[in-house]
């Protein structure tokens, strides 16, 4: 079934969206961009996207710091996405990447005097991390500073930090990475927020701890409380403290909550997918799926169904 993209303010085939070889953005990373998850419900026949308009908002706030100039308020670009999606008329999950980004076909370092442009895309997209639960390993790369490139923007070019990371991960035979902060804290995984569950209570690095504000993070830490009745402690987290806890998982728009059974071969808790991680999966489900209607204003459908 044929993609679509939404490129140079229009619509056009997923194939015919292309970029100038000396687009500024390509070379310097002058980018901001966003991953926002398309949930299929099969009974329904629905895709429901999920808060879209906290990642525009997020987009929005990034493009501020790259001097990007955005041509569509976040209700503009909320539509657009779902007709973009219906456009596809996939009957699966799907992942949409918007890009803002530095447009003009020139080389330089800078900011000023360049065009600006957006784009956004949708492709099938499964389990960022699929596997029950997750092999980590401590990286030997850290998050930057807030005086070297800002962590809470998803700057393109910020993310090679993330994939030197993940590549390293990788190569040592875990499935994922946990960046530490300059001061050697817990940060977060190489695209993901990390939660731990000590004494029965969810705790996460705080938001001055070179994370980024991710979206699932803080719908975690609305769903522990409402209804688990569990608040979420944010603060600094040292390296001993993860060794040690009850639980472990990683959230993110891609990898959803993914537990996480080790890290540096040493099991977290009894190594197996925790309960209080369990039953925020379950609810965190259903609630993306369309299946809950307490929390149905997070979800946007996309197909129009006759009743």
């Amino acid at each position: 079934m044929p993609s679509y993209a939404y490129f140079n303010k229009q619509f056009v085939p997923l194939a015919e969206a292309k970029i100038g070889i000396m687009t500024n953005a390509l070379h310097y990373g002058t980018a901001i961009f966003e991953g926002i998850r398309g949930n299929w419900n099969s009974d329904q026949k629905q895709i429901y996207i999920f808060r879209p308009k906290e990642h525009f908002e997020r987009l929005q706030n990034g493009c501020r710091v790259l001097k990007i100039d955005l041509p569509h308020s976040v209700d503009e670009l909320c539509q657009l996405t779902v007709k973009l999606v219906a456009m596809c008329r996939f009957e699966e999950d799907i992942y949409i990447r918007p890009l803002a980004y530095k447009s003009s076909e020139s080389l330089g370092v800078r900011l000023h005097n360049l065009e600006s442009d957006f784009l956004a895309l949708v492709i099938p997209w499964g389990p960022y991390l699929d596997m029950d639960k997750a092999r980590c390993g401590v990286s030997s790369w850290r998050r930057p500073d807030y005086n070297v490139i800002p962590p809470s923007a998803k700057l393109t070019g910020l993310y090679i930090n993330n994939a030197l990371a993940k590549n390293e991960a990788i190569e040592k035979g875990f499935d994922e990475a946990i960046m530490l902060t300059p001061d050697g804290h817990i940060s977060e995984g190489s695209g993901e927020n990390i939660f731990l569950v000590m004494d029965g209570k969810l705790v996460t690095p705080a938001s001055d701890n070179h994370i980024l504000l991710g979206i699932t993070r803080d719908t975690v830490i609305k769903l522990a409380k409402e209804e688990l009745g569990i608040e979420a402690i944010e603060r600094p987290v040292e390296l001993r403290e993860l060794f040690a806890a009850e639980e472990c998982f990683l959230t993110g728009t891609a990898a959803h909550i993914t537990p996480v059974g080790e890290v540096d071969h040493r099991p977290i808790g009894d190594g197996e997918v925790g309960e209080i991680t369990a039953k925020l999966q379950k609810l965190y489900f259903e609630i993306i799926r369309g299946n809950n209607p307490k929390y149905l204003d997070w979800c946007t459908p996309v197909y129009k169904r006759v009743p």
